[in-house]
Order: C-alpha cells, then structure tokens, then sequence
C-alpha cells in the first residue's frame, strides 16, 4: 500500500474512533428523564436519542466494539508502515489526541445536538455488532439493570429552586423572565412557611363583636378604614360567626335605623391553625369559600389571613389596591 492511501486509511480510521468515542461520552451524559421530557415537548433531536439512550447499555456496546476495532486497525496499518516501537508511539498519539480527547470536548459541549446527527451511524454500528452487543447488553443488564430508573429520578424542592435560579440574569438564553422566576421560587418556599408568618395579627384587623348594633357610624368607620370585609366574633375570641360584605350594605339605609348582625347577611368562614403550611392555603381557602380565614392558637384567635396575603407571598411584592391608595392618602 502507498504512502497516500496509506494515510487516507489512517485519517478514516481516526475519524470512525473519533465519533465513536464521542458518542460513548455524549450518549452517557445526557439524562433519561430530560429526554423525555423533551420528547414529550416535541424536541426532534430528541425523539432520536431517546430510544438509543434507553438502551443505554446496547449501544454502549455496540460503541465500545467498534471503537476498538477501528483503533486496533488504526494500530495494524502504522505497524505494517513502520517498525513496532514507532508505529505504537505514533497510533498511541494519534488516537489519544484525535480519537479521544478532542473528539470528546467537542461531543460533549453539544451532546444531544451531535447525538441526534450522528443517530444513524450508531444504529448501523448496532446492526453489525448485535451478534456480540446484545449477549453484553442481557449481561450488564442483569448485573447493573437496564437503567429505566434514571428516568424517575425527581428532584428535591432545593434542587428544582437552584435550578430556577440559574434562568437569573439570563435573558438571552432563558425563556424564564424574572417575573416568573420570582413566581416560581416563591411557590417552592410556600411549604417552608407557615399561616403565622403572613398573617395579620389581630391587632391589626378591622373587627366586630357580635352583640354590637350596626349603624351609621360603624358603617361610617369602615367605610373610613377601606374595608371590603369585616370578620365577626365574640368577646373571647373563640368564635367567628362569618364574614360580613360591604357590598351586600350597599342597599341598606343605616340612617334609619341600626340592625342586629343575625338581621345582615353573614357569610360563613372556617378556622385554620397558626402552623398551617402555606402550600395547603388555597385548598383551604377554597374549601372555606372565602377570601378571609381566621387564624386560631389554643383555640383563640390570633388574626386572619387572606388569600391576597398568600399571593403576595408567591409573588414576592405587596399588593397595592385602590383603598390602599385610599387610606395613604387619608
């Protein structure tokens, strides 16, 4: 063989060992369930890794099997070139630099790009090493198993908010703005929180006992406070016998007359525990249809919580409405 064909060869050879070492690392480093999940998403590339990745072990072999074929013969045509010591010098070189290390740099900075690409030369290296490849795949199968786990691997609560953290200052590359990377992480953390870190204690809150009349001037003070909602409870704060709308006044003429609360419509509420994690609130909000719960300790009330109060939590910023305006103003 001349010279020329002689390095041909050698370049072919070298390239074969090149793309099958980076697919062995390219293939191996890209995870199961993100394949799937992009499958599922309509990802094309990869919806033709998927089935090679799944039978990781398969073409794994079939890999490996080729890849040392194509240096053994990369090592066979410089030792009939050359005498022993320097043909192996030179193919060890050769094959370290041009067959490994380079080609794995490349494939592993794109993985599912290339592995997509180079799909159909991995199904024909399967083709023709089967006979060997599927014996080894049954083997490490029943050694190892057959890795279909690796698509269930969920990640923990802090895992998923570093990731979400990562789509931060990134504008260019995240589809993610920082409103809804906001959104996200404020929903991760709901279940670290409880009702009585946002709660309003009851010192704060706008209320009414029972027994007292409504008239004028009540309806006047509240009116004054900005409040939509007005919960009703008895002297010892172990009571809430509903909620009471503004909007259901509005037809009322208190300048007439004072009405009892058992004469105004009450809207009905239910307690929730001061130590409530806030991933459960909306349920509970909605089980109570109402926007207003009262938050009990030992059986007494200690404020309320609203579902505004849980959404500016999630969000991260208060809520400034109209009658917040309002009473700043004032």
């Amino acid at each position: 063989m001349d010279t020329g064909a002689t390095i041909l060869l050698i370049i072919v050879l070298l390239t074969f060992s090149a793309i099958c070492s980076g697919l062995n690392i390219s293939l191996m480093s890209l995870s199961l369930g993100e394949l799937d999940r992009k499958t599922k998403l309509g990802n094309k590339q990869a919806r033709k890794v998927l089935p090679l990745r799944k039978n990781a072990h398969l073409s794994l072999a079939a890999i490996l099997l080729s890849n040392v074929a194509f240096a053994s013969a990369t090592a066979i045509v410089l030792g009939s070139q050359l005498n022993g010591f320097v043909a192996g010098a030179l193919a060890t070189l050769l094959l370290v630099i041009f067959g490994e290390l380079l080609p794995q740099a490349l494939f592993v900075r794109r993985a599912l790009k290339l592995c997509s690409a180079f799909s159909p030369f991995l199904k024909l290296l399967i083709v023709i090493t089967f006979p060997v490849a599927k014996p080894l795949q049954l083997a490490m199968d029943a050694l190892f198993g057959d890795g279909s786990d690796d698509a269930h691997h969920l990640h923990s609560r802090h895992e998923l908010g570093l990731m979400i953290n990562e789509h931060l200052g990134k504008d260019a590359a995240s589809e993610l703005d920082e409103d809804e990377v906001e959104i996200i992480r404020g929903a991760l953390q709901l279940s670290e929180k409880m009702v009585s870190d946002i709660m309003t204690p009851l010192k704060s809150v706008f209320w009414l006992d029972k027994d007292v009349p409504i008239d004028a001037k009540i309806i006047s003070n509240i009116k004054h406070a900005s409040y939509s909602r007005v919960p009703i409870f008895n002297k010892k704060l172990t009571s809430c016998y509903g909620i009471l709308l503004m909007k259901d006044l509005v037809d009322i003429d208190f300048d007439e007359r004072s009405y009892s609360l058992d004469e105004l419509p009450l809207h009905p509420t239910k307690f929730v525990g001061s130590r409530t994690a806030l991933d459960t609130m909306f349920r509970r909000f909605i089980a109570a249809h109402s926007h207003l719960i009262p938050v009990e300790k030992n059986d007494k009330i200690i404020g309320i919580v609203t579902i505004e109060d849980l959404i500016e939590e999630i969000i991260g910023h208060e809520i400034i409405d109209e009658s917040d305006h309002a009473a700043n103003r004032k």
